[in-house]
């Protein structure tokens, strides 16, 4: 698998290095749930590429809804041309349990 490497003419400003020092440290430290928050427009999706290329890990990123989930993975794809970014969109729009 090649090495996660972002390719990408920026670079982190404001916040954001001190976002991706400390994402990255409680990933490592085992920490399992995270949150990143910002409005819209801030560089999340960015922030959290960055963290992506420090892991060096497969990452999944999971979106609450399809726009969303689309727009995510053209960015990844952009940040991310010589790896694998794939697109898993469910074609149900609820929950629908197995019937017995």
């Amino acid at each position: 698998m090649p090495e996660f490497q972002i390719v990408s003419d920026f670079k982190p400003t404001g916040d954001q290095p001190q976002a991706i020092d400390r994402l990255v440290e409680n990933v490592d430290h085992g920490l399992v749930h995270q949150t990143l928050m910002g409005v819209t427009g801030s560089g999340k999706t960015f922030t959290m590429a960055n963290v992506v290329e420090k892991v060096q890990r497969p990452t999944l990123v999971i979106a609450h809804n399809k726009t969303l989930a689309a727009q995510l993975a053209t960015e990844f794809k952009e940040f991310f041309p010589n790896n694998a970014v794939e697109y898993f969109v469910s074609y149900y729009d609820y929950y629908q349990p197995e019937a017995y």
